[in-house]
């Protein structure tokens, strides 16, 4: 049944509690919830959290979020991974009840002496209400400040009762600002409602933010001679990229299939059925006669080699992301062992996989209907394989093709022993799959970002992002893939590139790119196409990183303006705090991030903290002029304030207001990186 104070719409839930909300360590979030009762008694609010090892915290007033909503809410940061519950609570205020009557009644004249008797039995009640155990017997050396609390309360009461001064004097101690402080630590509870407890999972830090680099360890190193012959590169030359990786900002370094590849039917140049000798084929054909899923492709090298890549990857401050892709070549040893984990179609052959008109020949599906106990015991073997290798981070490939609960259960048997371990979830899908792998355990999903490229798109996804499904979805924004080249990059040249860059970076806590985006690669197999010419997943793609460089065309030194940006700012971490402003132009776009200084419970305020400001044009073509209209409490100033706005990429100040006028050329500079702070006096 319904609390005597009613509690409903609780946030953050996921399916009224099936699976838990998100959040990191040191993550700022809101908790939630609607609040009220009959009549017109004021009604207050609070949360109590219970931490993984069973401790329970005080209870944390909550604020009404805007006056008349009855929505009550608090920020929370959570300092420590596990399973976290919240329980809000709610009650009715006496002592706020009275206030609001006595400042309409004492300033008339009306009922004076009675109201400040009310008033004073009120907060003899609240002293009373300090616990004992709060505020020991005096002379043992404890609990000083409760005890000090306690006596302020029963001071308040005092002077209420004080008959030798003003009626309004009297009311005043109450208004205090210390006062309102005073009980908020010790409210005068009645009719106390609890809700159920819900619960929070907290994982580390990289579930949120990090950004992402992914590339081919086989191209790094490989030579490609005129007469057609090759030589993949491996381990070894890949781990001499990893420095200009690292020195780029980057925090992943994410890894397609390193798995032996199959010969049936494998993949050409351009996705051809025809492939030359020396050409490699799609690492995404995994297994042969060298091995499966738990091998390494022999021209990669051995174990040992891959071992030392990621203690290399470590020592440089970053981490390995492996690609986790359940499917099999023709050729995989699961094959032969295990043909009933496929299907066999009428004619006696293995389905390979389809997505008509698009043919896979070189791959088969797993069946997960066939022997899903098999099945699910070998997965979680060869997981624990490459985890025991240093591997913490999985991309998995293509997860909504397979079973959701096998994922569901997967994900909470690594959990259980191997909370660390995060799982982001490659699926282009539907959105109801999508937020459905998200709420069942991925860590992170990949999102329609590639797509959104309007500012009505833009505008409209990275607030769903940041706003309804942030409490179980956490984004990681590639702006391109191996698969991915949208014809926004293809035809803008290098300002498309830079916005794009800027976009995720700053509006995402997580974002990546694949190898190759620094070089502004642009070319298609074909017009109307998103496939790169001479794709890098058929064959090998060396790189002339230096010449690009010595040339001055490497987009490198933007991304890691981007990236070292990110590092200082703690706002542009966060994923929950992203907020669009008014612009009168339809090509540019204008948001902001801010992570609050601490309270003053004083003023009710917090200090401006840390504010990232964003003006991003997104026409990759043409100059734009447009006057900003900023929403100024979201940047934690008020209306009519006046502030400095200083420019990361210029290195230009400038004095804003509420509304400002702005002018960016794509060529030139098409975006504003503002951090902002208090004008001089």
């Amino acid at each position: 049944m319904i609390g005597r104070i009613p509690i409903t719409d609780i946030s953050p839930v996921v399916d009224c509690g099936q699976w838990p909300a998100k959040a990191v360590a040191g993550e700022t979030f809101q908790v939630s919830a609607t609040v009220f009762r009959e009549g017109h008694d004021a009604v207050a609010a609070g949360v109590v959290l219970t931490a993984p090892d069973g401790q329970r915290g005080r209870l944390r007033p909550m604020r009404e979020l805007a006056p008349g909503t009855d929505r009550w809410g608090i920020s929370v940061c959570l300092p420590t991974e596990g399973d976290w519950l919240f329980r809000v609570e709610a009650w009715s205020d006496p002592i706020a009840t009275w206030l609001h009557d006595a400042e309409i009644k004492i300033p008339r004249g009306m009922d004076t002496d009675l109201m400040c008797e009310e008033g004073a039995r009120l907060f003899d009640r609240a002293a009373r209400a300090v616990r004992q155990a709060e505020c020991p017997a005096p002379g043992n050396g404890n609990g000083d400040s409760t005890c000090g609390h306690r006596a302020a309360l029963l001071g308040i009461a005092a002077t209420l009762r004080d008959e030798q001064l003003d009626p309004r004097a009297r009311l005043s101690i109450a208004q205090l600002p210390e006062t309102a402080a005073l009980l908020e630590a010790h409210p005068l509870r009645a009719l106390v409602t609890r809700a159920r407890p819900r619960k929070i999972r907290v994982d580390r830090r990289r579930a949120l933010y990090g950004s992402w680099y992914e590339f081919f360890p086989r191209s790094e190193g490989a030579v490609v001679s005129e007469s057609g012959i090759s030589k993949s590169g491996n381990f070894q030359t890949a781990t001499k990229r990893l420095p200009a990786i690292a020195k780029m900002g980057f925090d992943v370094v994410y890894l397609p299939p390193i798995h032996p590849i199959g010969h049936t039917f494998r993949k050409g140049r351009n996705n051809t059925l025809s492939p030359e000798p020396d050409e490699p084929g799609s690492p995404w054909a995994i297994g042969s006669e060298d091995g499966g899923h738990d091998a390494i492709h022999p021209d990669l090298g051995t174990i040992e080699d891959f071992d030392e890549f990621t203690a290399r990857t470590r020592e440089l401050g970053m981490e390995v992301a492996l690609d986790f892709a359940l499917q099999c070549s023709p050729d995989h040893p699961w094959v032969k062992e295990h043909p009933e984990w496929f299907t066999i179609r009428a004619d006696g052959t293995i389905a390979y996989a389809e997505n008509p008109p698009k043919k896979y020949q070189d791959i088969y599906p797993v069946n997960f209907d066939k022997d899903p106990v098999g099945i699910y015991t070998e997965v979680k073997r060869v997981l624990r394989h490459w985890m025991d290798h240093g591997v913490r981070i999985f991309r998995v490939d293509n997860p909504h093709t397979k079973p959701v609960g096998f994922w569901e259960r997967l994900l909470a048997d690594i959990h259980t022993t191997d909370p660390d371990v995060i799982f982001l979830a490659e699926a282009f899908t539907r959105p109801a799959m999508l937020q459905t792998l998200a709420k069942v355990g991925y860590h992170q999903s990949y999102t329609y970002f590639t797509w959104k490229n309007s500012k009505h798109d833009v505008e409209t996804y990275l607030s769903e992002l940041s706003g309804e499904t942030s409490h179980f979805l956490r984004p990681n924004v590639f702006v391109n893939t191996p698969d991915i080249l949208h014809e926004y990059l293809q035809h803008g040249g290098n300002p498309a590139f830079r916005i794009r860059a800027a976009l995720a970076a700053l509006a995402s806590p997580t974002w990546g790119v694949y190898s190759g985006y620094e070089l502004g690669e642009n070319v298609p197999v074909r017009p109307g196409s998103e496939e790169y010419l001479d794709s890098e997943k058929y064959q090998y793609r060396p790189r002339d990183w230096a010449a690009a460089e010595r040339a001055g065309w490497s987009l490198a030194p933007f991304i890691t303006h981007l990236n070292l940006f990110r590092r200082a700012h703690p706002a542009l971490q966060e994923l929950r705090n992203l907020r669009f402003h008014q612009v009168d132009q339809p090509d540019i776009v204008c948001f902001s991030k801010r992570l609050p200084g601490a309270y003053d419970p004083a003023t009710r305020r917090h200090g401006l903290g840390d504010v990232v400001l964003a003006v991003i044009n997104l026409d990759p073509h043409h100059t734009h002029e447009a006057t900003v209209e900023l929403d100024m409490p979201a940047i934690g100033l008020d209306w009519n304030a006046e502030f400095v706005v200083d420019d990361e990429l210029s290195g230009e100040s400038y004095r804003w207001r509420q509304n400002n006028y702005v002018r960016l050329d794509p060529h030139i500079q098409p975006v504003h990186i503002f951090t902002v702070r208090a004008a001089p006096r």
